[in-house]
């Protein structure tokens, strides 16, 4: 795909990125794609998959208690347990306000190995990574389930191939992760400031009518996935039956919020020529 080629203008020193059709045939790909990057929080989408396979195993509930009283599995999968950003503080009533946490996943993973009796990035390994053949994606004994985890474009596009045509996971349930919890709370994105309407499903943010946000201008409502710190995006629009993958060994910034939204309405722009 031509559109890939512009990030050869990206200020980045390394970068790579593919695009996986909804069939989960590779449209096109550009860079080291067998290259490790950190993954920041598009390691929230991959420990969020590990959660609802606990679920569908039958470790956890949904909707059962965890983390500040009255919070829930959905609440921290959601952003709206209304635990602190980066503390292990409650800053606000669960359900209330979208509240982007990364304790909230923190205590997620807690309580999936309290459930199943397995290490947190042990069961992530055996029930999303073993399976889909990620076999360069991990993450460390200690890292945190919400951004210390390391993945390449190759592996990256076979879970977004997951996303679209789920193998590990009953449709239905996909199709949950990828409904809005909690309509209308407002709340910060990361990066992109205050949004009225900040949508979220279960460990996926979803674009509906964000703005300003980091996908495209063309991206459907429906478009769904999450974005990283260290510069990493992965995306997945059901409109267009397609996803993209795209890491970078550049911190998220100014440069990032510039160049994916044109990148992405030129993969779009291509897929529907």
């Amino acid at each position: 795909m031509q559109s890939l080629a512009m990030i050869e203008n990206w200020p980045v020193t390394n970068a790579a990125a593919a695009v996986v059709r909804a069939d989960g045939t590779v449209a096109g790909s550009y860079g080291p794609t067998a290259r490790r990057f950190p993954l920041a929080s598009v390691t929230k989408p991959l420990a969020a998959y590990a959660a609802l396979v606990a679920y569908e195993e039958g470790a956890v509930e949904l909707d059962e208690p965890a983390g500040p009283e009255g919070a829930t599995v959905r609440h921290l999968l959601a952003h709206t347990s209304g635990l602190a950003f980066d503390e292990h503080r409650v800053a606000n009533a669960p359900g209330t306000r979208r509240l982007y946490s990364n304790a909230g996943f923190e205590v997620l993973g807690e309580h999936i190995a309290k459930a199943t009796g397995i290490a947190f990035p042990d069961y992530l390994r055996e029930a999303v990574f073993e399976p889909l053949g990620m076999a360069a994606t991990s993450l460390p004994e200690d890292g945190s389930p919400a951004r210390d985890g390391v993945s390449t474009v190759d592996d990256l596009a076979r879970f977004a191939a997951e996303l679209q045509a789920p193998r590990l996971l009953d449709a239905r349930t996909v199709l949950e992760a990828m409904t809005v919890v909690h309509p209308g709370l407002s709340g910060v994105l990361p990066g992109y400031g205050f949004q009225k309407n900040n949508d979220w499903g279960l460990g996926l943010e979803i674009r509906d009518a964000k703005s300003p946000h980091w996908t495209g201008a063309s991206s459907s409502p429906r478009t769904f996935g999450h974005f990283g710190q260290s510069g990493t995006f992965l995306w997945v629009d059901p409109d267009a039956g397609a996803a993209c993958v795209a890491l970078a060994d550049r911190d998220f910034g100014p440069w990032a919020v510039a160049a994916w939204p044109p990148f992405t309405d030129a993969v779009l722009a291509e897929l529907s020529a």
